[in-house]
């Protein structure tokens, strides 16, 4: 049955089938529900009446009464303005109209006590406030002093008259009716615990709080209702996934003692020792493992990876490693041959080039057991690849793999499934990962192994180029080689072309006697791995490329990234391509290109970069300029379709979320008792597809 809340918005008064149309076309609102969750993104504060000799430039909204002293007319044709003195008894200032002057003028009266709010501004010696609100001073109007919302609107709105003031008159009307329909939705222990408003209150305070600690009470409640369904959402599944899915125990770890005590080729870590230590205490619970091990490029994740596949083969198992591109997976194979082969353990490698007649002798190999470990790229996720026992799937820069093909490689064993190990090098703020990634557990590397020196990181503006090119020459002569790298800004790819191939044409200018590289998405792709190949073998000393080297090939040689035009990158792109050098021993460059005018964000995301090569520090100032839906194309993965909380702000409201939603599961896994009923009413009410548990349905 559809209740109140799914009712269509034509049906509220003053709304009617046009204006709902327009509010479904503009703002996604169809239902009671959408609307009464539409929030309000600021107040004005209507609560306080400034005097005007109380008046200054770095107020932002104010509320005077006063009354018009005079109205005139001030320039000619297009320039003209209207412009009133507005006094009260300690001074004036004037409150000026660059539109609709006339029609404004017939509605004014000189000598009338007014009540104007506006925003005030300086212009020289006097103060003025441009197209103030304006309207006659009543008993009932200094009464109703409240914090006024302000709901973001469309210019097409504004034109059909629907602007910020009309959506508060429907959210009014609206709550008058709903006022029987709002449900609890949080047990009354939550309530009293963590301090929060009941859910009537927290409604009608967020769209007309009394004042600012209403508003804040009703935000708090809001946000952790929010956070909190969320929360326990990715907690069942985490629940139901330990129970249900048995996991395979892995209790012999012989090949891994044999590799520490006769093959490491060098000392380990402490934070890799830890991440292996959390990953063998998942092998042997007897529940099957799902946990994503974040680490900055360069911190050791491929070796932590190839320790856990040691495990597996110790026991019997195999074990498969699914990269995001082929050279990608090439790289994993090579570098994963080198540690086995001594070992007797047989590593293949499966992309989408190799050929049909290698094919059929790597799939009999594979289903007999021979092959220990499988390599490749989601040609591994294909029905004719068969495991004879697959143990442990190691996902490689698991955001460029859909949760369908991660389930498809979690399903290559018909009794038991595998443990699944995902690895980012993307490093993302924890309480992005507790929204995203909160059914997996996480282990952090935040540590770079012995010898590796920080990454030096420079500013360079434009006019400085023939600095640049100096220290290039003088880095080339040593041995090294460079990146150097170009926006790539799909709207505009032809323009992005044109960039790199003018950059490759004055790059081959100025080091004529230098083999070059070139990589771009226009070329085929066995054009962009002979590219890559000529540079990895030191064949090309500078390789010119768009951010298709985002993710590629390690160089230990190349020692400078430039990055040409870096204001046009994010910044966990810009930490992403730092992170293609500083692979080897000799320090390493990174050298940021831009013009001289920056915007703020700019600036802040250049100086970040500068100063600091701590991946965690950067992706929480990315998560605060960018906001958690533009981080990583977060938007497709449902979890964050937030209505009104703010991950790079609500940390501490998110922690205190989880908690209660584990609390809750763990004294009550199936939320079968009386005190969990609102939970599961709410939970059921809501239809099966709402991501976001914390909606109104």
């Amino acid at each position: 049955m559809p209740g109140f809340f799914d009712k269509s918005i034509e049906f509220l008064k003053g709304v009617g089938p046009q204006r709902a149309a327009l509010l479904c076309k503009e703002l996604g609102l169809f239902t009671y529900g959408d609307l009464v969750q539409y929030y309000p993104y600021r107040y004005e504060d209507r609560t306080k009446f400034y005097k005007v000799n109380e008046l200054h430039e770095h107020l932002s909204y104010v509320q005077v009464i006063g009354e018009i002293k005079s109205l005139q007319h001030v320039g000619v044709g297009r320039k003209q303005r209207l412009v009133a003195s507005f006094a009260d008894d300690t001074g004036q200032f004037d409150l000026v109209w660059f539109q609709g002057a006339n029609w404004i003028k017939k509605k004014l009266s000189i000598g009338v006590p007014y009540i104007v709010f506006g925003k005030p501004a300086r212009y020289g010696k006097n103060l003025s406030v441009a197209h103030p609100e304006i309207e006659i001073l009543t008993p009932n109007a200094t009464k109703g002093s409240h914090l006024q919302p302000m709901y973001n609107t469309s210019e097409v709105m504004k034109k059909k008259f629907i602007d910020s003031k009309a959506i508060g008159k429907f959210q009014k009307i609206l709550l008058v009716e709903a006022m029987h329909h709002i449900q609890e939705t949080l047990p009354e222990k939550l309530l009293q615990s963590y301090h929060l408003t009941d859910k009537k209150t927290a409604l009608v305070s967020i769209h007309f709080p009394k004042d600012q600690d209403h508003l804040q009470k009703a935000r708090y409640r809001l946000k952790f209702e929010e956070l909190f369904f969320i929360q326990l959402q990715l907690l069942k599944l985490k629940v139901t996934r330990t129970e249900k899915y048995r996991g395979i125990i892995f209790s012999n770890s012989d090949k891994l003692n044999d590799f520490y005590s006769k093959h490491l080729p060098f000392e380990l870590t402490n934070a890799q020792k830890r991440v292996v230590k959390e990953i063998y205490t998942d092998f042997r619970s007897g529940h099957q493992m799902n946990r994503l091990v974040q680490g900055d490029v360069g911190s050791g994740k491929t070796m932590v990876a190839f320790l856990c596949m040691l495990i597996a083969i110790s026991n019997g198992k195999q074990a498969a490693f699914m990269a995001p591109t082929e050279i990608l997976a090439e790289q994993h194979f090579e570098g994963l041959q080198e540690y086995a082969k001594p070992m007797g353990i047989r590593v293949a490698r499966l992309t989408g080039s190799s050929k049909q007649s290698e094919r059929k002798l790597l799939h009999e190999a594979l289903a007999s057991g021979v092959i220990h470990i499988l390599v490749g790229t989601h040609a591994l996720i294909e029905e004719k690849v068969r495991f004879q026992n697959l143990g442990l799937a190691v996902i490689d820069e698991q955001h460029r793999f859909g949760v369908a093909q991660r389930a498809k490689l979690w399903q290559k064993n018909k009794e038991t499934y595998p443990h699944v190990l995902v690895m980012t090098a993307t490093p993302i703020p924890r309480t992005l990962a507790m929204t995203l990634y909160g059914d997996l557990d996480i282990s952090i590397i935040d540590e770079l192994p012995a010898g590796r020196k920080p990454i030096v990181t420079k500013h360079m503006l434009d006019s400085k180029r023939i600095a640049l090119f100096a220290f290039l020459e003088k880095e080339i002569e040593k041995g090294r080689q460079i990146y150097i790298v170009y926006p790539l800004i799909e709207e505009s790819s032809t323009m992005d072309y044109k960039d790199l191939m003018d950059g490759y044409e004055s790059i081959s200018r100025r080091f004529p006697n230098q083999p070059l590289s070139i990589l771009h998405g226009r070329m085929k792709s066995e054009d962009k791995d002979f590219e890559m190949k000529r540079f990895a073998k030191g064949e090309t000393k500078i390789m010119v490329a768009t951010t298709v080297i985002e993710v590629g090939v390690n160089v230990p040689n190349a020692s400078v990234m430039v990055i040409e035009n870096a204001e046009r990158f994010g910044l966990s792109q810009l930490h992403q391509l730092r992170g293609r050098v500083g692979r080897g021993a000799e320090q390493s460059y990174c050298i940021l290109m831009t013009g001289d005018k920056l915007t703020t964000e700019a600036r802040t995301r250049i100086s970040t970069m500068v100063a600091t090569n701590d991946g965690f520090k950067i992706a929480e100032t990315d998560l605060k300029l960018r906001g958690p839906g533009d981080l990583m194309g977060t938007q497709q993965s449902g979890a964050l379709d937030l209505l009104i909380s703010d991950l790079s702000a609500d940390g501490e409201v998110l922690q205190l979320a989880r908690q209660a939603a584990n609390q809750v599961l763990t004294d009550d896994p199936e939320l079968q008792k009386p005190s969990n009923g609102h939970i599961r009413k709410h939970i059921d009410s809501l239809k099966k597809t709402a991501v976001n548990w914390g909606r109104i349905s």
